[in-house]
């Protein structure tokens, strides 16, 4: 069967068994169309229909491929982390923008790295650190750090736990997703790991407690910048009101949807 054959089929979608077949070929998707009417041996035939299984099965094209795009960087993913979102790189671009000029920045929960690579991918002159409770996740952060040449400073810590000194930064992309929410168990969300999805009550807990803990970790007139869910804005400013917090805000994603919300130390 010829790859031109095996597309016409409609096993799948045809953007995501383009992307199969080329991981499977070991080629880019330009050779693919040039290779369009070549013959697949038996084995790559096989290989490719696994994958195509594993994808109607519900498995996020990431995981099988072991690949994400976030930011323009290319980012290796596992099971053991949280598939990069486009709406997160609203957190890489505010952290960018109040991060001054050779400060020192934390990504709490940092999972794949994504925020902490791609800040310091954007603020080469800047200190980055990034902490996870997970070894796991970690260990495939320090691997993106590494293949995108940054350097990152990476702790196991439990929110604050380990973690020392001060900052003039801190952001977090923290599981915020209500417990028993029906999300949990449709699409990518059910293959990606629970701890990172939800905080096991009401969404709101990681969030707040990276809210009381902020204080003794940031520098006078730091900012933190947290994601939240899609109605959780007011929720997360009350948040950072009632702890004394400044410029208390949120900003909305390309749809429109209030994404982040930050604030910052008083200077005083």
């Amino acid at each position: 069967m010829t790859i031109d054959g095996l597309l016409r089929q409609g096993l799948l979608d045809p953007t995501d068994a383009r992307i199969l077949i080329a991981h499977a070929l070991q080629c880019s998707r330009v050779q693919l169309v040039i290779r369009a009417l070549e013959s697949l041996s038996e084995p790559a035939l096989e290989n490719i229909q696994r994958l195509f299984q594993r994808r109607l099965a519900g498995e996020p094209i990431a995981y099988i491929t072991g690949q994400r795009e976030f930011f323009g960087l290319p980012f290796h993913v596992t099971p053991a982390v949280l598939i990069p979102r486009p709406e997160t790189e609203l957190l890489v671009e505010l952290a960018a923008r109040y991060l001054p000029e050779g400060g020192s920045a934390i990504d709490l929960g940092t999972g794949s790295g994504a925020v902490a690579v791609a800040l310091a991918h954007l603020r080469t002159e800047a200190s980055m650190t990034a902490s996870d409770i997970s070894e796991a996740a970690l260990e495939v952060a320090k691997q993106n750090a590494a293949s995108n040449k940054v350097s990152v400073q990476f702790l196991h810590s439990d929110w604050y736990g380990t973690i020392n000194g001060e900052f003039d930064l801190i952001v977090s992309n923290p599981p915020y997703i209500v417990a028993g929410d029906a999300h949990l168990s449709q699409g990518d969300l059910r293959f990606e790991p629970l701890s990172a999805l939800t905080d096991h009550q009401n969404g709101l807990d990681a969030l707040s407690r990276i809210v009381q803990g902020a204080p003794a970790h940031l520098k006078a007139g730091g900012w933190l910048l947290m994601e939240h869910g899609y109605d959780q804005a007011d929720a997360v400013q009350a948040l950072l009101r009632d702890a004394g917090w400044e410029s208390v805000q949120s900003w909305p994603d390309l749809a429109g949807i209030l994404r982040v919300s930050g604030a910052h130390l008083p200077v005083n």
